[in-house]
């Protein structure tokens, strides 16, 4: 169906002195899962922002190429306008407003649908996937817990009818049952309402589980870029972020970050 998200050799920089984004490039294909992998400091979540227009509260700018969405320039659109055309991100950190109740902060994510009998099918939608938050809808958000916070903020970016859902780490903080739990409804969201996924996220190996497309970054580039297919079977994938020697024996991440990358993964 073509690409729904291009980024073409983009600029980053902050305060008009720091360049995060080194001409950076990316694709999301239509009705698919994309997720760009690196560790802290790569410039993911920059990436992310830079789509989505949130960098102008944090002082950064896109100074060079160019992010086009369903064919139109959006690098230079305000982030409300952004999400009107159908981009929301959902934040790292969880970022649910601690003083208002789950349905509240639901209904928070609905602030761009006027039909009242529409939001009310959106919410059962939610709690269609999280039916936790069914139990919790009158609770303050701030005395959930992390995992249910995390199903609160993504059920929030469903509710504004999203065409590109972008995720920043949405495992973070989670116990594995959670996360495992966490993924497959993204997975679900993905095939059964026709969200587009950009996923940035640090757990490598959940993120190839179920992803299509797979990102590789590192110092504000993309290093590497295939199908999840052929990244699991990469080498360096498996030494540098699955944790796995060539002869399958686990490393850990202090081992394998002194290890220096390989020269094609720097051109």
């Amino acid at each position: 169906m073509g690409a729904m998200l291009e980024v073409n050799n983009i600029e980053v920089i902050y305060n008009q002195v720091i360049l995060v984004l080194k001409g950076l490039s990316l694709q999301v294909q239509t009705g698919q899962i994309a997720t760009i992998l690196g560790n802290n400091g790569a410039g993911k979540s920059t990436t992310l922002k830079a789509i989505s227009g949130l960098l102008k509260s944090e002082d950064g700018e896109v100074t060079d190429g160019s992010i086009a969405f369903m064919g139109e320039r959006i690098d230079r659109v305000d982030p409300e306008k952004i999400v009107r055309k159908g981009i929301f991100q959902v934040m790292e950190g969880r970022q649910a407003f601690e003083d208002l109740t789950v349905e509240e902060n639901l209904l928070v994510g609905a602030h761009t649908v006027k039909n009242r009998e529409q939001i009310k099918k959106d919410l059962d939608v939610v709690y269609h996937y999280f039916p936790r938050l069914t139990q919790r809808r009158n609770f303050l958000a701030g005395y959930i817990s992390g995992g249910e916070q995390q199903m609160l903020v993504i059920g929030r970016g469903l509710m504004a009818h999203p065409r590109l859902m972008l995720l920043d780490e949405p495992s973070m903080g989670l116990s594995p049952m959670l996360v495992g739990e966490i993924f497959e409804i993204i997975q679900r969201i993905n095939k059964e309402e026709n969200v587009t996924i950009l996923l940035v996220e640090q757990n490598a190996r959940m993120a190839l589980t179920i992803a299509h497309h797979g990102y590789v970054m590192e110092s504000g580039r993309i290093v590497l870029d295939d199908d999840v297919d052929k990244l699991r079977e990469n080498e360096d994938i498996k030494e540098f972020y699955l944790g796995l020697t060539a002869m399958g024996s686990k490393k850990s991440y202090r081992d394998v970050k002194h290890y220096k990358r390989r020269k094609r993964w720097l051109t």
